[in-house]
């Protein structure tokens, strides 16, 4: 099957890591073009060319302010990436439950076998 383009969806669009830190600055407030290429070290063409992905699956939403484009988070598309990975959280809870169990249990035979000495 072949993969679906990176402007379907927002799933596909958050796949890329340097999207997810373009979201990550974002998700702090909005910004011009220039702090984002400043802050990633990435040239402007290669932020553009993500950017407009982000738009393209209405991540972010960009306005003009002088001679300058501001950039802003639209976490809205994410619902349905959380809705799904919410489904995966009650089992990580779970096995994270049991390595908090199993570590309290480690360090309580430590702390007996060191009060046996």
């Amino acid at each position: 099957m072949a993969r679906a383009a990176t402007t379907t969806d927002a799933f596909n669009a958050v796949a890329e890591p340097r999207r997810r830190q373009i979201l990550d600055l974002l998700a702090t407030g909005e910004r011009p073009v220039n702090d984002l290429v400043q802050l990633l070290g990435l040239a402007q063409p290669q932020v553009s060319k993500h950017l407009r992905v982000l738009r393209e699956v209405d991540l972010v939403h960009v306005r003009d302010e002088g001679r300058q484009r501001m950039y802003r988070l639209n976490a809205e598309p994410l619902k349905p990436l959380h809705d799904w990975l919410s489904k995966y959280e009650q089992s990580w809870n779970k096995r994270f439950d049991l390595m908090d169990s199993v570590l309290d249990e480690l360090k309580e035979t430590e702390h007996d076998n060191d009060h046996d000495d």
